[in-house]
């Protein structure tokens, strides 16, 4: 998923700068919002979560690997404005510090990971949590759908750039079809490692998934 230098030609790679930095300043005005003494270290503790596992592979199919984007696992413990930051950071030092990513190509990795797969992954995260029972259990199984929705909703925006800019001869219909493809079968994986993350906090500390509060406050209001 991480978008190498060169891959996207500069006029594209330099619009997709322009957009993600709009859209990470949006989430910094949004974020002041929303953080407090209790998200601000979980927010922490999410993006070095995120840094770590997102080192580790796991086999997908015909000799590829994927590993946890995160976005949507991060928005459902703090918030999408948080989350939206907390991608950033890590994607930013990924590639400052590891290469993984290109500089050049920062800003478009950033547009999907840190806003397609963030923003995406909690709209299917509420529209989930909607529809199924105001319950501590769907809150796991709307994780895990938004883990899976996710991971295509960011290989969709790679989609995206490679058609506006692409360096290299596939053609779009090829790339479509394997980014999609196999970003599928990543979202599985996504949404087994979103839905027990989330579960895990859910048993100990419910209290500080941003995802739970607003059922919570529901299931009050009918105990009572």
């Amino acid at each position: 998923m991480h978008i190498p230098d060169g891959f996207i030609d500069i006029p594209t790679s330099a619009t997709f700068a322009a957009l993600s930095a709009v859209g990470v300043a949006a989430s910094l005005k949004g974020a002041a919002r929303s953080l407090d003494e209790k998200t601000a270290p979980l927010a922490g503790l999410t993006a070095t979560f995120i840094f770590a596992v997102q080192m580790l592979n796991f086999p997908v199919a015909a000799g590829t690997s994927g590993h946890l984007l995160g976005g949507a696992l991060a928005a459902i413990l703090v918030g999408p404005y948080v989350a939206t930051l907390s991608l950033t950071v890590v994607l930013l030092m990924q590639a400052l510090l590891f290469a993984d990513g290109g500089l050049s190509a920062t800003g478009l990795n950033i547009f999907n990971m840190s806003l397609l797969g963030v923003w995406f992954g909690y709209g299917a995260f509420l529209l989930a949590k909607k529809i199924l029972p105001k319950n501590k259990v769907s809150i796991t199984a709307a994780a895990a759908f938004a883990g899976l929705i996710s991971v295509p909703a960011a290989a969709i925006g790679f989609v995206l750039q490679y058609a506006l800019g692409a360096t290299a001869t596939f053609s779009l219909t090829t790339v479509l079809t394997a980014m999609v493809g196999t970003h599928i079968l990543i979202g599985i994986g996504e949404a087994i490692i979103t839905g027990l993350s989330v579960s895990a906090v859910m048993a100990s500390r419910p209290d500080l998934v941003f995802g739970y509060r607003g059922t919570k406050k529901n299931l009050e209001i009918r105990e009572g």
